[in-house]
């Protein structure tokens, strides 16, 4: 016996273990990440860690920590990772179908989730009642979309339907697509909506000449429009409390009520 593993008395000295050198296995480890998530959520979490979890779902008992962090290191961002294309984190070693999959579920879920929030059968008062409503529907989105909210002589949503998808900076409204799905919920008066993926809700010289179009072709068949909103992240703005829509009812971002079938509103300014 190694003289050196023998104390001043001459008994043999049991080496105590070292708790630096003890690794947390990937079981434990994952363990640990669920029981910060169902204490605290994802407040205390750093990105990577968040990434960590949905991989735990697609990658099973090994470290994910490494591939996490490549996926912030070839992306920059958390937002990059989920808008990213699921060709294009498949091109990172380590990340399969599966795992591509999860990645790309998670912000359609979240998209999902806040649409069902909103409330059925809700009356829109204002502008701001129909951003509410309508913001959910572009959560997340990496192209432009446009969609039509349908509303009854009284302001009670009726439908709301996707119209088109469009490419990253540019959406065409269809007209007769436009028409035939007012007339399909039976409308009285319509919103339009689309976003735009820029970052800046700003209404473009096109998106002015898309709605006076539609106005026209909407007038036709004895519908409203109340108003066009452009969308973009948490911000939207109305064309027709911005003067944006001659030829359509003006709609106050503030004050608009829809009262028996009559259309009134006061100004912020001369409002009582």
């Amino acid at each position: 016996m190694n003289e050196k593993n023998k104390d001043e008395t001459g008994e043999v000295r049991r080496r105590e273990p070292d708790l630096g050198e003890q690794k947390e296995t990937p079981e434990g480890h994952r363990k640990r990440m669920r029981d910060r998530f169902f204490k605290n959520g994802l407040e205390y979490m750093e990105d990577y860690e968040v990434l960590e979890l949905i991989l735990c779902c697609s990658i099973p008992r090994i470290d994910v920590r490494p591939l996490a962090k490549r996926l912030l290191e070839r992306f920059g961002s958390l937002a990059a990772v989920f808008d990213a294309p699921a060709d294009m984190l498949q091109k990172v070693p380590g990340i399969g179908v599966s795992s591509a999959f999860m990645i790309k579920l998670i912000p359609q879920i979240g998209r999902r989730y806040l649409m069902s929030r909103v409330m059925d059968n809700i009356i829109i008062n204002t502008v701001f009642d129909a951003g509410v409503y309508l913001m959910p529907r572009f959560h997340g989105l990496t192209v432009e979309r446009a969609y039509l909210l349908c509303l009854d002589a009284k302001g009670k949503v009726i439908g709301c339907e996707m119209l088109t998808d469009g490419e990253p900076n540019e959406v065409i409204i269809s007209v007769r697509r436009a028409v035939s799905t007012a007339l399909k919920y039976g409308a009285s008066r319509v919103i339009i909506a689309h976003n735009h993926t820029s970052g800046m809700a700003l209404p473009s010289t096109d998106d002015v000449t898309a709605t006076f179009e539609l106005i026209k072709a909407l007038e036709m068949v004895n519908i409203d429009v109340l108003d066009h909103i452009v969308f973009a992240d948490d911000d939207f703005v109305s064309m027709a409390s911005n003067g944006m829509m001659k030829g359509g009812v003006v709609m106050d971002r503030y004050n608009f009520n829809i009262s028996d079938g009559n259309i009134s509103g006061n100004t912020p300014e001369n409002d009582s």
